[in-house]
């Protein structure tokens, strides 16, 4: 494997591996309903990117990693990460034409289809009681980063001149 090549594929799982990061990071009970969903922004990002490296599989596994990693009912990210990236897979390639603000848009919607999922999934299986109104305020933060993170990600991999 030539050095191009190697440095794209880990350039591909550290942006994967920061977004898993990303959403470990603790942050102030004030501020915590304002953290992004960072790995489906990365892979999001990734889809919209690069139409061979992220598969429904890989969307799946990172799941299961994130589920075993934030000690949450096991296949919960898997079922919310691979929703999303199915539908993100389905119509990928109307939304890299699209302007920054409709593409954040979509997100958005993407976003809040994935917290009505969680939703479903802990109400359904652990029983919990309704969120705060505050929780539905993480994906809006993620639309509103979506241009942002998009370009730096892209800038960066431009300037590597990765494939």
């Amino acid at each position: 494997m030539n050095r191009t090549r190697l440095l794209a594929h880990c350039w591909f799982a550290g942006t994967l591996l920061l977004g898993i990061l990303g959403m470990l990071l603790p942050l102030p009970q004030v501020l915590e309903a304002f953290k992004p969903y960072w790995p489906a922004l990365v892979l999001l990002y990734w889809i919209l990117a690069d139409d061979k490296r992220v598969t429904l599989g890989l969307a799946f596994a990172l799941g299961l990693g994130i589920d075993l990693l934030n000690s949450v009912l096991l296949g919960e990210q898997a079922l919310r990460l691979t929703l999303l990236a199915f539908i993100a897979l389905r119509f990928r390639w109307q939304l890299r034409f699209f302007p920054f603000w409709q593409q954040a848009l979509v997100v958005l919607v993407l976003l809040l289809n994935d917290r009505l999922v969680q939703l479903l999934v802990r109400i359904s299986s652990a029983h919990e009681p309704l969120p705060p109104l505050a929780w539905w305020l993480s994906p809006f933060v993620g639309a509103v980063l979506w241009p942002f993170l998009y370009s730096l990600l892209n800038d960066l991999r431009s300037r590597l001149r990765l494939q």
